[in-house]
């Protein structure tokens, strides 16, 4: 059998859901990405109830600085939630089908909105560094080549064999985040396309120069996957990308893009994205999106 299958076939991911459901009384209905450095988000929530990832059956480990690599389940404004403190990237060297295990594992437990998160290079000469950006659309280039979790047999248990993605941000949720964001004073929102690359390699001058001319806004190494496999599910998604870095544009820039940029970035922008997040969720019951 091929390691797409046995990687993340129904099965496994059955065996993981219930292994979760059976060791922690939460009933999470919202699950949601930590990215890089922004693992605070699941600090945020009540009487946590923590599993590292090496105790959970059939998981990957997260072995990037700033994924601390485990799951927490606990309550967020009235809320219950489930929070990745660290996600898997490709990079990792982890087959795509692993990476999105999370995605199908959270749906077997009841999990019905995704909200993601992630550091990006900002390609949008109108972003600065220290910017959210509301995800309203994503270029998957791996995905272009071929790599795509849903490559495979498909289960009909988890979705369509075709599921479109002309929605996979939805759109109700961005705009109570623009909302979210105007009640707050947060200027430093704003909305574009995210580009999605394998990494580990930060992109070229002539990369970031092509990504923008497709139209991306900001580029990172995740993401994308979980979307698709979310939604292929069934749940609703609702990501951000924090620009943690402004992507190098001209050959006579001194500039380097670096992970330790990246890091210190979302420290210092982790407050005011954990109030953007943890005021959505607040108020997802009171737009016009209903669970």
């Amino acid at each position: 059998m091929s390691e797409f299958v046995s990687s993340n076939g129904y099965e496994e991911c059955r065996a993981t859901a219930d292994w979760l459901l059976s060791s922690t009384k939460v009933r999470p209905t919202v699950g949601i990405v930590c990215g890089s450095g922004l693992g605070g988000l699941a600090d945020m929530l009540k009487d946590p109830q923590v599993f590292k990832y090496s105790d959970i059956p059939n998981f990957p480990r997260s072995t990037v600085h700033g994924h601390a690599g485990q799951l927490v389940f606990g309550m967020l404004k009235g809320k219950p939630c489930v929070c990745m403190q660290g996600r898997f990237h490709l990079y990792e060297g982890y087959p795509v089908q692993k990476i999105t295990l999370p995605m199908r594992v959270f749906k077997l437990i009841g999990v019905e909105t995704m909200i993601l998160t992630n550091a990006a290079g900002g390609l949008n000469k109108d972003f600065k560094v220290g910017d959210v950006m509301i995800i309203k659309d994503h270029i998957n280039l791996p995905g272009i080549a071929g790599v795509n979790p849903l490559v495979g047999p498909n289960d009909d248990r988890f979705g369509l064999r075709f599921p479109c993605m002309s929605d996979a941000y939805d759109r109700k949720l961005g705009q109570l985040a623009h909302d979210v964001a105007a009640e707050l004073g947060f200027k430093f929102v704003k909305e574009g396309v995210y580009c999605a690359v394998s990494g580990p390699s930060f992109e070229t001058i002539a990369e970031c120069r092509m990504l923008r001319t497709l139209g991306a806004d900001a580029v990172g190494m995740s993401t994308v996957h979980e979307v698709i496999a979310a939604r292929h599910a069934g749940m609703r998604c609702f990501a951000l990308s924090l620009i943690s870095n402004c992507t190098v544009m001209e050959y006579d820039s001194q500039e380097k893009a670096n992970h330790e940029e990246v890091l210190e970035t979302a420290r210092q922008t982790a407050a005011q994205l954990e109030k953007l997040v943890s005021t959505i969720v607040a108020r997802m019951e009171h737009s016009n999106t209903s669970f």
